[in-house]
């Protein structure tokens, strides 16, 4: 039998960010992944002389939120984020940028004037509500919202809801879709991440070593670099409800998804070891506390972080309280497909850095990604995601559905499609309803912590993955397991 400091079970992007981040406190950590691929959503891969992502992908919070913070005080290569650009609503005839803070609304000619007017006045209500510390995750967006809208105001605010949390507006609480909005916003200052892990020198672990300036474009989006770099100017709640920039610390990495997942493998220290295409079979327990875990042989640890799907755990634990174990059943996900089309040649229609939102019948979020970074698609040619939230219902009939969609948003780009490819994912472990539930990081064995973004309501995806990690260490450091 092998002895480790730590176990990680799974190898995603919360599983590899742990790992990370207990290696560089000292700790022989063993990452076990039970397929041939490292990253989870957080990948990348070739199809046809194209290079698509594991989904369509924003990584928001940049500036002042955990990945910073992560990326900070454990990375020791760091990959390059080009300035997001800004979310647009599709129409019949144009593209309109989606209001960040209530100014824009008064421009916002997607919608109806006298829907505009309602909204304004709800999204004030709502912030003001929840400056005072109002909660409002049990009041449905729909609950929230007058009932004389427009249809095409119902119809954009549950494509809004569905995005953000995977659920309708029925679903889909209004403090979701404030954070979601970024007019709330969480952060993590350098000196709140210090105090989380029980840091008393304020120095970092270990100094992160930035790309040579000599290796950066600087025409390609250095600003927002310059923005990483530097301390975020704090809002007041009233400055950021008039003037928020919703994109202002946003981006999409330089060469896709994979090189955030190549900056987190580089930057693992010899001391974690990762075994790929190893499934555990069960987590060990002795006299209530963590011993190891059973794979393809033993292994032995007094820490083990779970990472994968946390309604899965009692299948590797069988001493789980029932309370316990019915907890987690509430924890409801939902499921998306993304649709990945290679251009024969840039469309005049797609010239523009960010996303688009299309929310008649059937909602999309779509993003030319190449026009970040050219090299994604062969010279002179496009790529474009577009991600729906699906149901349960034929895959195919859902796929069918989305191609139809496309083509009645954009009836010419069907002509110049030389290359199609279908992903169907989970994109997160637990969906932000009223209703669902999250787990909690601890559990009740000792010793065994559950990290993904099935213990974090927090933005979305990967923000969401570092959020956790962040609290985990937290956790750790209460729990006197971390340094």
């Amino acid at each position: 039998m092998k002895k480790y400091d730590v176990i990680v079970v799974g190898a995603g992007v919360s599983g590899l960010l742990a790992a990370l981040t207990l290696s560089k406190h000292g700790k022989k950590v063993l990452v076990l992944e039970k397929k041939r691929h490292l990253g989870g959503n957080c990948n990348s891969y070739m199809v046809e002389g194209y290079q698509v992502d594991t989904g369509v992908h924003a990584i928001t919070h940049l500036i002042e939120g955990p990945l910073k913070r992560l990326m900070d005080n454990y990375f020791d290569y760091l990959p390059v984020f080009e300035d997001y650009g800004h979310y647009y609503v599709k129409t019949e005839n144009a593209l309109v940028k989606v209001p960040s803070n209530l100014k824009d609304f008064v421009t916002f000619d997607a919608l109806p004037r006298k829907d505009r007017v309602l909204l304004f006045q709800i999204l004030t209500k709502a912030f003001t509500l929840s400056s005072f510390g109002i909660d409002l995750s049990n009041q449905s967006v729909y609950d929230f919202l007058p009932k004389n809208l427009s249809k095409d105001t119902y119809d954009f605010v549950d494509t809004i809801s569905t995005f953000l949390s995977g659920r309708s507006m029925k679903e889909t609480s209004a403090q979701r879709v404030l954070w979601g909005s970024s007019l709330l916003r969480d952060s993590v200052t350098q000196e709140q991440f210090d105090a989380m892990i029980g840091r008393s020198d304020p120095k970092k672990l270990q100094s992160a070593e930035f790309i040579p300036v000599s290796f950066l474009q600087s025409h390609l989006h250095a600003s927002l670099q310059a923005r990483m770099t530097k301390a975020a100017q704090p809002f007041t709640s009233l400055e950021r409800l008039a003037t928020n920039d919703v994109n202002s610390s946003q981006g999409y990495p330089r060469k896709g998804l994979n090189a955030l997942l190549n900056s987190i493998l580089y930057s693992l220290p010899e001391t974690v070891e990762i075994k790929k295409e190893c499934e555990v079979i069960s987590i060990l327990v002795q006299n209530e506390k963590i011993s190891g875990v059973e794979a393809d042989e033993i292994y032995t640890s007094d820490i083990v972080i779970y990472t994968g799907f946390a309604t899965e755990l009692p299948k590797l634990v069988k001493c789980l309280p029932t309370d316990y174990v019915e907890n987690l059943k509430g924890i409801v996900t939902s499921k998306s497909l993304t649709i990945w089309l290679g251009l024969e040649k840039e469309l005049p229609e797609f010239n523009y850095i960010g996303s688009e939102i299309w929310f008649k019948d059937f909602a999309y979020w779509a993003m030319p990604i190449s026009n970040y970074d050219p090299s994604l698609a062969p010279n002179d040619k496009q790529l474009i995601g577009f991600s729906f939230v699906i149901d349960n219902k034929s895959d195919d009939k859902e796929i069918k559905k989305a191609y139809d969609t496309i083509f009645r948003a954009h009836p010419n780009i069907e002509k110049h499609i030389e290359m199609h490819h279908e992903q169907i994912t989970i994109p997160e472990k637990a969906a932000v309803t009223i209703d669902g539930k999250f787990a909690d990081i601890r559990t009740p064995v000792l010793n065994l912590y559950i990290a993904g973004t099935d213990t974090d309501k927090r933005s979305m995806g990967i923000t969401r993955a570092a959020y956790s990690i962040v609290e985990l260490l937290k956790i750790l450091t209460e729990d006197g397991n971390l340094n």
